[in-house]
Protein backbone atom coordinates (compact mmCIF):
# COMPACT_ATOMS: atom_id res chain seq x y z
CA UNK A 1 0.00 0.00 0.00
CA UNK A 2 1.50 3.46 -1.20
CA UNK A 3 1.08 6.35 0.74
CA UNK A 4 2.22 10.08 -0.62
CA UNK A 5 3.53 12.11 2.11
CA UNK A 6 4.28 15.22 0.73
CA UNK A 7 7.59 16.94 -1.17
CA UNK A 8 7.85 18.66 -4.61
CA UNK A 9 10.03 17.08 -7.28
CA UNK A 10 11.59 13.69 -7.44
CA UNK A 11 10.01 10.84 -5.99
CA UNK A 12 11.47 9.16 -3.02
CA UNK A 13 10.07 6.00 -1.88
CA UNK A 14 11.26 4.60 1.59
CA UNK A 15 10.49 0.70 1.83
CA UNK A 16 11.02 -0.59 5.33
CA UNK A 17 12.19 -3.84 6.35
CA UNK A 18 10.96 -7.00 7.52
CA UNK A 19 8.00 -6.80 10.20
CA UNK A 20 8.15 -3.35 10.13
CA UNK A 21 5.71 -0.48 8.56
CA UNK A 22 5.38 2.54 6.15
CA UNK A 23 5.48 4.54 9.81
CA UNK A 24 8.97 3.26 10.78
CA UNK A 25 10.02 6.43 8.62
CA UNK A 26 8.01 8.91 10.47
CA UNK A 27 11.16 10.68 12.16
CA UNK A 28 12.94 11.27 8.80
CA UNK A 29 9.97 12.47 6.42
CA UNK A 30 9.88 16.17 7.34
CA UNK A 31 14.03 16.34 6.40
CA UNK A 32 13.23 14.07 3.28
CA UNK A 33 10.30 16.08 1.75
CA UNK A 34 13.56 19.36 1.08
CA UNK A 35 14.41 16.72 -1.40
CA UNK A 36 11.36 15.23 -3.41
CA UNK A 37 7.69 14.49 -3.41
CA UNK A 38 7.86 11.64 -0.37
CA UNK A 39 6.39 8.23 -0.55
CA UNK A 40 5.93 5.56 1.95
CA UNK A 41 5.23 1.74 0.99
CA UNK A 42 3.50 -0.93 3.28
CA UNK A 43 5.47 -3.96 2.22
CA UNK A 44 2.36 -7.09 1.09
CA UNK A 45 2.33 -9.23 4.56
CA UNK A 46 2.70 -6.69 6.59
CA UNK A 47 -0.92 -5.43 7.71
CA UNK A 48 -2.24 -6.69 4.49
CA UNK A 49 -2.06 -9.59 2.52
CA UNK A 50 1.03 -11.60 1.55
CA UNK A 51 1.45 -12.49 -2.37
CA UNK A 52 0.68 -16.43 -2.81
CA UNK A 53 3.96 -17.05 -3.51
CA UNK A 54 6.61 -15.84 -0.74
CA UNK A 55 9.32 -14.73 -3.04
CA UNK A 56 11.26 -12.01 -3.69
CA UNK A 57 10.14 -11.59 -7.23
CA UNK A 58 6.48 -11.55 -5.82
CA UNK A 59 6.71 -8.85 -3.38
CA UNK A 60 8.67 -6.54 -6.25
CA UNK A 61 5.75 -7.32 -8.68
CA UNK A 62 3.69 -5.99 -6.05
CA UNK A 63 5.92 -2.89 -5.53
CA UNK A 64 5.98 -2.68 -9.13
CA UNK A 65 1.86 -2.34 -9.13
CA UNK A 66 1.72 -0.15 -6.49
CA UNK A 67 4.10 2.48 -7.88
CA UNK A 68 3.07 2.63 -11.55
CA UNK A 69 1.50 5.71 -11.51
CA UNK A 70 5.10 7.22 -10.45
CA UNK A 71 6.04 8.49 -14.00
CA UNK A 72 9.36 9.71 -13.28
CA UNK A 73 12.18 7.45 -11.91
CA UNK A 74 12.82 6.89 -8.16
CA UNK A 75 15.04 7.53 -5.58
CA UNK A 76 14.59 4.29 -3.30
CA UNK A 77 15.35 3.95 0.32
CA UNK A 78 15.07 0.65 1.67
CA UNK A 79 16.30 -0.98 5.23
CA UNK A 80 17.30 -4.75 5.28
CA UNK A 81 14.31 -6.69 3.20
CA UNK A 82 13.10 -3.20 1.73
CA UNK A 83 16.66 -2.56 0.59
CA UNK A 84 16.64 -6.00 -1.07
CA UNK A 85 13.40 -5.29 -2.43
CA UNK A 86 14.43 -2.30 -3.68
CA UNK A 87 17.62 -3.44 -5.72
CA UNK A 88 15.90 -6.08 -7.33
CA UNK A 89 13.41 -4.04 -8.24
CA UNK A 90 15.44 -1.77 -9.55
CA UNK A 91 17.04 -4.51 -11.59
CA UNK A 92 13.98 -5.79 -12.86
CA UNK A 93 13.07 -1.79 -14.29
CA UNK A 94 16.00 0.08 -14.10
CA UNK A 95 14.41 2.51 -16.09
CA UNK A 96 12.21 3.52 -13.22
CA UNK A 97 14.89 3.94 -10.53
CA UNK A 98 17.03 7.12 -10.34
CA UNK A 99 19.51 6.04 -7.07
CA UNK A 100 19.39 3.75 -4.00
CA UNK A 101 20.09 3.49 -0.58
CA UNK A 102 20.55 0.22 0.83
CA UNK A 103 20.41 -0.07 4.65
CA UNK A 104 21.98 -2.85 6.52
CA UNK A 105 21.93 -5.57 3.68
CA UNK A 106 23.85 -8.23 1.75
CA UNK A 107 22.61 -10.30 -1.01
CA UNK A 108 24.19 -13.68 0.67
CA UNK A 109 22.61 -15.35 3.63
CA UNK A 110 22.47 -18.99 2.07
CA UNK A 111 22.89 -21.23 5.33
CA UNK A 112 21.16 -19.25 7.60
CA UNK A 113 17.84 -20.75 8.69
CA UNK A 114 14.72 -18.51 10.44
CA UNK A 115 14.03 -21.24 12.92
CA UNK A 116 15.51 -20.23 16.00
CA UNK A 117 14.27 -16.26 14.99
CA UNK A 118 10.76 -17.11 14.39
CA UNK A 119 10.46 -19.49 17.75
CA UNK A 120 11.30 -16.08 19.37
CA UNK A 121 8.43 -14.12 17.60
CA UNK A 122 5.94 -16.60 18.98
CA UNK A 123 7.33 -16.23 22.52
CA UNK A 124 6.32 -12.75 22.93
CA UNK A 125 3.97 -11.90 25.27
CA UNK A 126 1.40 -10.81 23.01
CA UNK A 127 -0.69 -8.80 23.40
CA UNK A 128 1.60 -6.27 24.72
CA UNK A 129 -1.04 -3.80 27.02
CA UNK A 130 0.50 -0.57 25.78
CA UNK A 131 2.89 1.20 24.61
CA UNK A 132 5.17 1.29 27.90
CA UNK A 133 5.07 -2.57 27.76
CA UNK A 134 6.41 -2.22 24.05
CA UNK A 135 9.61 -0.37 25.14
CA UNK A 136 9.80 -2.05 28.36
CA UNK A 137 10.39 -5.67 26.38
CA UNK A 138 12.23 -4.19 23.50
CA UNK A 139 14.47 -1.35 24.35
CA UNK A 140 14.06 2.17 23.37
CA UNK A 141 14.47 1.72 19.77
CA UNK A 142 13.23 -1.27 19.12
CA UNK A 143 10.35 -0.36 20.72
CA UNK A 144 9.55 2.38 19.09
CA UNK A 145 10.11 0.63 15.53
CA UNK A 146 7.63 -2.15 16.60
CA UNK A 147 5.02 0.27 17.98
CA UNK A 148 4.72 2.09 14.60
CA UNK A 149 4.20 -1.66 13.39
CA UNK A 150 2.38 -3.41 15.30
CA UNK A 151 -1.66 -3.33 15.14
CA UNK A 152 -3.34 -1.75 18.34
CA UNK A 153 -6.64 -3.21 19.32
CA UNK A 154 -8.40 -3.94 21.94
CA UNK A 155 -6.62 -5.56 24.23
CA UNK A 156 -3.09 -3.95 23.39
CA UNK A 157 -0.65 -4.39 20.50
CA UNK A 158 0.32 -7.42 18.41
CA UNK A 159 1.94 -8.35 15.55
CA UNK A 160 0.45 -7.15 12.32
CA UNK A 161 1.25 -10.14 10.21
CA UNK A 162 1.78 -13.59 10.24
CA UNK A 163 5.06 -15.50 11.97
CA UNK A 164 4.59 -17.90 9.40
CA UNK A 165 4.80 -15.50 6.39
CA UNK A 166 7.85 -13.67 7.88
CA UNK A 167 9.66 -16.83 8.37
CA UNK A 168 9.20 -17.74 4.93
CA UNK A 169 10.67 -14.63 3.74
CA UNK A 170 13.11 -14.57 5.75
CA UNK A 171 13.92 -18.27 5.29
CA UNK A 172 14.06 -17.79 1.70
CA UNK A 173 17.20 -15.49 1.86
CA UNK A 174 19.02 -19.01 3.69
CA UNK A 175 18.40 -20.61 0.42
CA UNK A 176 19.54 -18.24 -2.66
CA UNK A 177 21.54 -15.24 -3.45
CA UNK A 178 21.14 -12.04 -5.08
CA UNK A 179 24.22 -10.92 -6.86
CA UNK A 180 23.37 -11.30 -10.05
CA UNK A 181 20.88 -8.80 -9.62
CA UNK A 182 23.25 -7.12 -7.55
CA UNK A 183 25.90 -6.69 -10.44
CA UNK A 184 23.30 -5.55 -13.11
CA UNK A 185 22.91 -2.09 -11.15
CA UNK A 186 24.25 0.81 -13.07
CA UNK A 187 22.72 3.72 -10.58
CA UNK A 188 24.19 5.64 -8.17
CA UNK A 189 23.69 4.05 -4.50
CA UNK A 190 24.50 4.88 -1.05
CA UNK A 191 25.50 1.46 1.24
CA UNK A 192 24.92 1.92 5.29
CA UNK A 193 26.35 -1.01 6.85
CA UNK A 194 26.04 -0.75 10.73
CA UNK A 195 28.63 -1.33 12.90
CA UNK A 196 26.62 -4.28 15.00
CA UNK A 197 25.76 -5.22 11.59
CA UNK A 198 23.14 -8.32 10.62
CA UNK A 199 24.75 -8.76 7.48
CA UNK A 200 27.73 -11.50 6.58
CA UNK A 201 31.37 -9.60 7.15
CA UNK A 202 32.63 -8.19 4.30
CA UNK A 203 29.47 -8.08 1.91
CA UNK A 204 28.56 -5.15 1.88
CA UNK A 205 31.97 -3.71 0.73
CA UNK A 206 32.20 -6.07 -1.70
CA UNK A 207 28.69 -4.46 -2.64
CA UNK A 208 30.65 -1.68 -3.20
CA UNK A 209 33.68 -2.54 -4.76
CA UNK A 210 32.01 -4.16 -7.93
CA UNK A 211 29.78 -1.50 -8.59
CA UNK A 212 30.90 1.24 -10.78
CA UNK A 213 29.04 4.46 -8.59
CA UNK A 214 28.39 2.91 -5.13
CA UNK A 215 29.15 4.68 -1.54
CA UNK A 216 30.51 2.24 1.36
CA UNK A 217 29.60 4.01 5.27
CA UNK A 218 30.15 2.21 7.87
CA UNK A 219 28.00 4.03 10.81
CA UNK A 220 29.44 3.41 14.14
CA UNK A 221 27.54 2.83 17.25
CA UNK A 222 24.43 1.53 15.07
CA UNK A 223 22.98 -1.70 14.94
CA UNK A 224 21.20 -3.16 12.26
CA UNK A 225 18.29 -0.22 12.72
CA UNK A 226 20.80 2.02 11.54
CA UNK A 227 18.45 4.90 10.51
CA UNK A 228 17.10 4.71 14.25
CA UNK A 229 20.07 4.36 15.81
CA UNK A 230 22.51 7.28 15.29
CA UNK A 231 19.31 9.52 13.06
CA UNK A 232 21.54 12.42 12.94
CA UNK A 233 24.73 10.12 10.84
CA UNK A 234 22.21 9.07 8.86
CA UNK A 235 20.49 11.89 7.96
CA UNK A 236 23.80 13.58 7.01
CA UNK A 237 25.21 10.51 5.12
CA UNK A 238 22.03 10.41 2.90
CA UNK A 239 21.57 14.40 2.68
CA UNK A 240 25.21 14.43 0.99
CA UNK A 241 24.05 11.33 -1.21
CA UNK A 242 20.76 13.16 -2.40
CA UNK A 243 22.64 16.36 -3.13
CA UNK A 244 24.54 14.66 -5.54
CA UNK A 245 21.85 12.48 -6.99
Amino acid sequence: MLFEQGGAGRPILLLHGLMGSARTWGDHIDWLRGYGRVYTFDAAGHGRPAPEQLTTEAFVADLAEATAGIAEPMVLIGHSMGALHGWVFAAHHPDRVRALVVEDIAPDFRGRTARDWAAMIEAWPQPFPDADAVLDYFGPVAGRYFLNSFTLGPDGYRLHGSVATFRAISEEWGSREFWREWRSLRMPVLLLEGEHSITPPGQMREMARVHPDAEYVLVPDSGHLVHDDQPARYRQVVERFLRRV
